[in-house]
């Protein structure tokens, strides 16, 4: 009897060491599959992390090299930006430059800019007209954004421009005032229309004279109006 129950304790214990083993392998499986995870993590993660920086430096070169085109800002304020021009001459080239842009898609591209010299009486080559757009092409799209034809009278201004330049010549025949004086590259009126321009009461004043001219031109309509109305009840009695 007792060595019944002494050869049931030894099969018990048995059972219970195999039943350890069992489950002290398991935990040593599981840990060496998260362990296996964990590093495959970290390999993906690493090589996620260089091919982004790969391809940043792919695109850096591509931009070098002029294959790719720079990313620009979407918000452009003129007004900030080309503090050397009164409101009012950014408004003449925005006049301008709306005026050539008869795809109104913002930009003017190489025919229109061969409409534009046309029109101005100084028709240009091809070679000529891409030469100019290359002036002044900060993102190499082949065209002109708004910033980039503000770009030729801010040259132009500061006798940046050769007297050959066919941007030269643009600035000298679009009746806008800035080009009439600045293209003699004179460096010092340059100078004194920045200081003069840049002012904060300059800008106001000349908001404010828009706001009363816009208010005066209210006016005269509601006098042509009433006086519209008068006349068509003395028609109408």
């Amino acid at each position: 009897m007792a060595s019944e129950e002494l050869a049931q304790k030894l099969q018990r214990r048995l059972q219970l060491e195999e039943s350890g083993a069992a489950v002290e392998g398991e935990e040593v499986a599981a840990k060496g599959e998260a362990a296996a995870g964990a590093e495959a993590e970290r390999s993906c993660l690493t090589a996620s992390a260089d091919a982004e920086l790969s391809a940043k430096l792919c695109r850096r070169q591509d931009i070098n090299e002029g294959a790719a085109q720079p990313r620009r800002a979407a918000v452009f304020n003129p007004y900030t930006e080309f503090k050397e021009f009164s409101r009012r001459q950014i408004k003449d080239m925005e006049r301008m430059f709306r005026l050539y842009d008869s795809g109104r898609d913002g930009y003017i591209d190489l025919m229109e800019l061969k409409l534009m010299m046309e029109k101005l009486g100084a028709p240009q080559t091809h070679l000529g007209l891409k030469n100019m757009i290359k002036e002044v092409d900060e993102d190499f799209d082949g065209k002109l954004s708004f910033r980039e034809f503000l770009l030729i009278f801010h040259k132009a201004a500061a006798g940046e421009l050769e007297e050959d330049s066919g941007l030269l010549t643009l600035a000298k025949l679009s009746e806008i005032d800035v080009s009439i004086e600045g293209v003699k590259g004179a460096k010092n009126f340059f100078e004194a229309k920045v200081q003069a321009l840049s002012s904060a009461s300059k800008f106001e004043a000349e908001i404010k004279a828009e706001q009363d001219e816009r208010k005066r031109e209210e006016e005269e309509r509601k006098h042509r109006r009433a006086a519209f109305r008068e006349l068509k009840s003395a028609f109408t009695q």
